[in-house]
């Protein structure tokens, strides 16, 4: 098991353009009492005695560690952080038992638990308990931002690609209030279904790309289902909500050819002087999870914003 993650971080953080792997420690904390599994990485060079500034990575809706947190998080290793990467309870390695309460796309469990990781950061001996910040990709973005309104031990967030949402957002995503409404009403006899297929019409997402592809999403540790449980409580989720509550600097990057980029404009708009927005030319939403120079750029304008606030 050891070989194999190595051999997976090795590839990861090439593909990332690196030359060499962050060291990594297989970790373990808690959250609301439930046993949560991670991968805390760290510099190639790092030596026991020093203390880091860290990062909690997380990634996408319906992903595990492994897939596009694992690339950012040996870029930010490779930059002097400490970056932990973890399995939400009810996903990847963190799953429970019974499996009607595994695969939920739970924005409020979710946020709790990037709350318990920052917690757990501040005992690790690695870390500077007092530089702890968050990237949060995709849907994880918003659930980034309210673990930063709820945690003092975050000090500062990047959202990458971020999936930002609001009742209008939701609404124009999913069909109007006739489409939510059909969802909802369809949760009430929870299934766990696929969450993406090029072939099977009851999985959640239908196209081909990143989630698809063995060579990138589709990996071996890629639970891909989803508890159709879920829907109530995602599409009643509001990201954007947190931006007015932030009193924490946040960046925000995405792209005009990206998925709901008004998520984001609304988000900075309503946070005000905490918040910056890059707009990258041309990028799409998969490109911000794994094309090297993508990661590599997003991973750069992190660093300078984390290393203005430390």
């Amino acid at each position: 098991m050891k070989n194999t993650l190595l051999a997976t971080v090795a590839a990861i953080t090439l593909m990332a353009g690196n030359a060499e792997a962050a060291q990594i420690k297989k970790v373990e904390f808690t959250s609301q009492g439930e046993r949560v599994i991670g991968n805390l990485y760290l510099p190639d060079d790092y030596k026991d005695g020093s203390k880091l500034p860290a990062v909690i990575v997380t990634g996408a809706w319906m992903t595990v560690k492994e897939q596009m947190p694992a690339i950012y998080a040996a870029q930010m290793a490779d930059k002097g952080f400490a970056a932990l990467t973890f399995d939400f309870r009810g996903w990847g390695e963190s799953k429970r038992v019974n499996d009607a309460q595994n695969f939920m796309e739970s924005p409020a469990e979710k946020t709790q638990d990037i709350v318990a990781a920052a917690e757990f950061l501040t005992t690790r001996p690695e870390v500077d308990g007092t530089r702890i910040s968050g990237l949060g990709i995709c849907a994880s973005a918003g659930y980034m931002a309210g673990a930063a309104v709820q945690s003092a031990n975050i000090q500062s967030i990047t959202l990458v690609a971020p999936w930002l949402q609001d009742r209008a957002i939701v609404e124009t995503v999913y069909g109007g209030a006739e489409g939510v409404n059909k969802l909802v009403d369809a949760s009430k006899t929870p299934q766990i279904v696929l969450a993406a297929s090029e072939t099977d019409k009851t999985a959640i997402m239908n196209f081909a790309g990143y989630y698809t592809d063995p060579a990138r999403g589709a990996i071996r540790e890629f639970d891909n289902k989803f508890n159709t449980a879920s829907w109530p409580q995602w599409l009643g989720f509001d990201g954007i909500q947190y931006a007015a509550q932030l009193n924490k600097p946040v960046l925000l990057v995405h792209s005009e050819a990206a998925a709901i980029p008004q998520g984001a404009k609304e988000f900075t708009e309503k946070a005000g002087a905490n918040a910056k927005l890059v707009m990258l030319d041309n990028v799409t939403q998969f490109d911000f999870y794994d094309k090297p120079e993508i990661v590599a750029e997003a991973a750069s304008l992190t660093v300078s914003h984390f290393n203005q606030k430390q």
